[in-house]
């Protein structure tokens, strides 16, 4: 790896840095909500708002043994849909949403996933995030969604300002080859966790935050 020294690094030499790590790191990227095919990582994802993607993982074999299609689902109550999903936490609202979208899917999809962000975005308890990860992960379509990990590191390395999420999927995208971007979202999810958690954080192994890191950062570490 070439050793860029850090005063000299200008944004371009930056993300170069952060892409270059992160492939040596994560030459391969699992999706790390188990699926098999659209329907069901669009049901996954839905459940993994604020819910570690493990805990889902514990969850969806129990609800795709009975309904992993949108016409099975729709046989279910929205009660019986919010008995099992409960431990991943907001099933109120998680579970009129998968039972909404399903009742979408069949009515206006000829019970297909759509594959684009407008109709997606249209499905109750589905936000652009919920969409891109869908479009990415499923359909392959380049996106770049910003979950938690994401937008900390984002700031952390000093590619955004942290404003919003939104701003942050901006400079992502616009600092980032779209090439990459489907690949790139989730080695930095799993760079995040591994090494630069909101919690427990340690830079000395935070090896690219200690290399590129904003400085008002590093100044308080």
């Amino acid at each position: 790896m070439v050793s860029l020294q850090k005063k000299t690094m200008n944004k371009q030499d930056k993300v170069h840095y952060v892409i270059e790590t992160l492939e040596g790191l994560y030459p391969k990227t699992p999706i790390p909500l188990d699926h098999k095919d659209p329907y069901t990582l669009l049901i996954a994802v839905l459940l993994s708002a604020q819910c570690t993607d493990e805990r889902v993982n514990k969850i969806t074999p129990k609800l795709f043994k009975i309904a992993d299609t949108a016409e099975k689902m729709i046989k279910l109550t929205i009660e019986d849909i919010e008995d099992i999903i409960r431990p991943c936490g907001l099933s109120p609202m998680k579970s009129k949403g998968i039972y909404g979208l399903s009742k979408m899917i069949i009515e206006k999809h000829n019970g297909k996933v759509p594959n684009n962000f407008k109709d997606l975005e249209e499905f109750p308890a589905v936000g652009h995030k919920t969409a891109s990860v869908v479009m990415s992960q499923a359909f392959g379509v380049p996106a770049f969604p910003v979950d938690t990990h994401i937008h900390r590191l984002m700031y952390r390395w000093g590619l955004t300002n942290g404003k919003n999420v939104e701003t942050t999927e901006k400079d992502a995208k616009r600092l980032f080859p779209i090439t990459l971007w489907n690949k790139l979202h989730l080695q930095i999810i799993y760079y995040g966790r591994e090494f630069s958690p909101a919690r427990g954080w340690n830079i000395d192994i935070d090896i690219i935050t200690k290399k590129i890191g904003r400085k008002s950062i590093l100044k308080k570490i």
